[in-house]
């Protein structure tokens, strides 16, 4: 069955945001006296949104090293981090191999495009900015456009209904078990690459419809499907 849309998720699918992501949170650490964390560690942590990466960072650290780790409440940290992540946002970002490649092909067939993030819509906006994807996409969702956030089905709906296209025909394509997630609380394809932030564990364990390994890979797929 043809696929009339796609809805992208962006950290990890199309841009890698690890880079300034471990930044701010070392930012964020630095800022309470606790040491830098190794960026291996920092990004296998990716994958569950900003509040759970600082969650966990903060109680590796504490198990590691707990003579030097405060106590500390997320809020406080949490605030820093947005502040820090601000000032960061876009210096490291990349977009992945074969993005605007994929995103120029599947426009110019007449495929609506859609980017649906958990990021806060003023991050959203620096890093499509950064990365030069602002102009491809017929809608953009972020964390703080509707009432609920990825995974709830709610989100996913919402892009069919304003793009008006049937569950039947649309998928959409992440990284993480949250956009596979999505993606079946919506009822629509639920598509994943082999790159990204999954906190670290294989996007095949989540069991998404279809896996890809480049972006260019899920472009030959749309089109040739479309005929």
């Amino acid at each position: 069955m043809p696929i009339d849309l796609v809805s992208f998720d962006l950290d990890g699918t199309l841009v890698d945001t690890a880079g300034e992501i471990a930044e701010a949170a070392n930012r964020t650490l630095a800022s309470f006296g606790i040491a830098p964390r190794p960026f291996a560690q920092i990004s296998g942590l990716i994958g569950a949104g900003a509040r759970e990466l600082m969650r966990r960072l903060l109680v590796q650290c504490s198990a590691e090293l707990p003579q030097s780790i405060p106590a500390l409440s997320l809020d406080p940290v949490m605030e820093r981090f947005d502040g820090f992540y601000a000032a960061t946002l876009g210096s490291l970002a990349q977009p992945y191999p074969g993005c605007h490649e994929t995103l120029t092909r599947l426009k110019s067939a007449g495929v609506r495009l859609a980017c649906v993030t958990n990021k806060e819509i003023r991050h959203t906006r620096a890093v499509l900015s950064a990365a030069r994807l602002g102009g491809y996409f017929d809608l953009c969702i972020s964390g703080d456009s509707l009432a609920q956030k990825k995974p709830h089905g709610a989100v996913l709906r919402h892009v069919l209904a304003t793009l008006r296209v049937d569950a039947a025909h649309a998928a959409h394509l992440g990284d993480s078990v949250t956009d596979v997630q999505a993606a079946r609380n919506a009822g629509i394809g639920a598509w994943a690459v082999t790159y990204g932030y999954n906190a670290g564990q294989p996007i095949a364990d989540a069991a998404p419809d279809r896996i890809f390994d480049t972006l260019p890979q899920v472009a030959d797929h749309v089109l040739s499907q479309r005929g």
